[in-house]
């Protein structure tokens, strides 16, 4: 803590990269000028100290083999040079530097790389070390592995969270300032994604166990002929720089945007105030009204031990909503007691689940469970729809990542999977606990009776629980392996699970749904019997079939999710029949 003992306040550098970029006209990452332009780099590191930083950061932000598309001994190479030449801007001056390490994002969330950076970084004699832009919690280990390392490092983990305060992973900031307590370091931070304005509101509702950092963007980009832009607005940052300063902050400082004549304007400005910087404790403001919860029909139905029938209907292609329109009311009235819409199936797209569920809810008075996949929408997007589901009146969410984009097209589409289920449903649940209160979503998820591996798809469900999930929707359910998986879930989960079926409506759909839509193992015996026969016997033999597979389970699950096949709502208006 000797670091804050000697100053008031402590007054970092603003953003290296995007500094880099406007100075010089360039594209690439800043951190390859650390072994190609090292000349740049002194010249800005110099720059900033001559503002008036008192702390600045290597040029080693993005320094991984993720984000610079390298191998190790290359960024092994860019963050010892990007050390000396931080060392070297300093000299003898009265200025800290400090390693700087960025996030690095995998498929896996494997964070290995950091460490070995983190001990490149001890090994070259850093003693102080800004953890930033961080999306999750594990940064805490990192930070607690540095400081087990070595005890006199002073080590800042800061946070880069949007204006309602969660993270791009949808981490809420109140959740990683009540963990912060546990861990050992020296200072919780914020910094990046939002402008100082809402920076500060964040702050003046929020204080830590921990000195706290924050180091906002200048403001929102622009966009420019393909280029990124922040506006000029110096003396209005450093206003702001004061009023955090007045809030208890001791760490500040600039991310994107920010510029020397951001930090010189923050100096100048700081160095004219005179507060009683004690830092208070954790407050964080709640509502002062408690919610009153909206009664959720599915859900007092499913918890209070009745059986319960969802039926899936598939959102259209086109504009075209008649068939939807035309089989809910019928499938209501034979007894479905929710219907669901699928989230683009096979990823092709289709009509917004929530959308469709939001219409036939309001139209046809039945409660509707949308699903909603991770495939397409980035954060922003998928709290968008979330956020307009709610206000519908929507109750229940079925959360599942989404098939992949088909290989032809991935040229052209792209998934988003910004996140994945897990994260999804303990953001969904955290929401729960926040901003949806009144009107909490019921989360379900997908369980694959049919995995060949399905000890693992059972691990994977235990962790859905825990997350959040309160209800599972089976793959459809064709052969007496699923049963018997099905049998095992129910013993190990103790949660709601509705079996899956989808009646089969010819020959050629059995073969098609048995050789190309992954999941699903229909018995060849059945398809068989199915060849060259007439659809009404086809239907007899796939009807008396499901049936034979609902007397098998019957103890084995809360309930039953029925899949349309083709449009033909009709078939699975007579199974209901069958069933009631």
């Amino acid at each position: 803590m000797s670091i804050l003992q000697s100053y008031d306040y402590l007054l970092f550098d603003g953003a290296f990269g995007t500094y880099y970029s406007k100075k010089y006209h360039s594209e690439q990452p800043c951190e390859f000028a650390c072994t190609e332009y090292p000349e740049r780099v002194l010249e800005i590191h110099r720059e900033y100290i001559e503002a008036g930083a008192m702390a600045i950061k290597t040029n080693t932000f993005a320094a991984n083999t993720i984000s610079l598309k390298t191998d190790f001994s290359s960024v092994s190479e860019i963050v010892t040079q990007a050390w000396k030449l931080a060392n070297q801007a300093v000299g003898n001056k009265k200025v800290f530097v400090f390693a700087d390490i960025g996030p690095i994002f995998t498929e896996d969330n494997s964070i290995d790389e950091l460490y070995q950076i983190a001990d490149l970084f001890l090994s070259l004699g850093a003693n102080y070390f800004l953890l930033e832009t961080a999306q999750d919690d594990s940064v805490f280990q990192l930070a607690d592995y540095i400081k087990q390392t070595c005890p006199d490092a002073f080590v800042i983990t800061s946070f880069a969270v949007d204006q309602d305060g969660y993270t791009r992973k949808g981490i809420p900031l109140k959740k990683l300032v009540a963990e912060s307590e546990h861990w050992n370091m020296d200072a919780f931070g914020l910094n990046c994604m939002c402008g100082p304005s809402h920076l500060l509101k964040i702050v003046s509702e929020l204080s830590v166990f921990k000195p706290l950092s924050v180091m906002p963007n200048s403001g929102y980009p622009l966009s420019v002929n393909g280029r990124t832009l922040f506006i000029d607005n110096e003396t209005y940052f450093a206003d702001k720089m004061v009023q955090m300063y007045q809030q208890g902050v001791k760490i500040l400082g600039g991310c994107c945007g920010t510029t020397p004549n951001h930090i010189k304007a923050a100096a100048q400005h700081l160095q004219s105030v005179n507060v009683n910087s004690d830092i208070p404790r954790i407050t964080i403001k709640e509502s002062a009204q408690k919610a009153v919860r909206v009664i959720n029909p599915f859900a007092e139905k499913l918890n209070g031990d009745q059986k319960v029938i969802a039926v899936e209907l598939d959102p259209p292609f086109d504009a075209d909503y008649s068939h939807i329109q035309e089989a809910a009311p019928v499938l209501k009235k034979a007894g479905a007691d929710a219907i669901t819409i699928a989230d683009s199936p096979l990823a092709r797209a289709r009509a917004s689940s929530f959308m469709i569920a939001a219409k036939i809810q309001r139209e046809v008075g039945i409660p509707t469970i949308p699903h909603f996949t991770c495939r397409d929408q980035n954060m922003i997007g998928l709290k968008s729809a979330l956020l307009g589901g709610n206000i519908e009146n929507i109750h229940n969410v079925l959360v599942v990542t989404g098939d992949p984009v088909p290989a032809d097209n991935r040229c052209e589409i792209k998934g988003v999977f910004s996140t994945n289920s897990y994260h999804l449903i303990e953001y969904i649940q955290t929401l729960n606990q926040d901003i949806f209160q009144s009107n909490p979503y019921f989360i379900g998820g997908a369980l694959n009776v049919n995995s060949k591996r399905f000890e693992f798809e059972l691990k994977r469900a235990l962790k859905k629980q825990e997350m959040g999930v309160r209800f599972f929707l089976t793959q459809p359910i064709y052969s007496d392996t699923a049963i018997e998986n099905l049998k095992l879930a129910k013993q190990t989960l103790n949660i709601k699970i509705l079996a899956g079926f989808m009646p089969i409506v010819s020959y050629r759909n059995a073969v098609f749904l048995n050789n190309e839509v992954a999941g699903i193992d229909i018995p060849e015996e059945i398809i068989a019997q199915m060849e060259g026969k007439t659809p009404e016997l086809v239907q007899k033999i796939s009807l008396d079939y499901c049936m034979d597979l609902v007397s098998k389970i019957g103890h084995d699950c809360d309930g039953y999710y029925l899949m349309t096949p083709l449009k033909k709502y009709q078939i699975i208006t007579e199974l209901l029949k069958r069933m009631k």
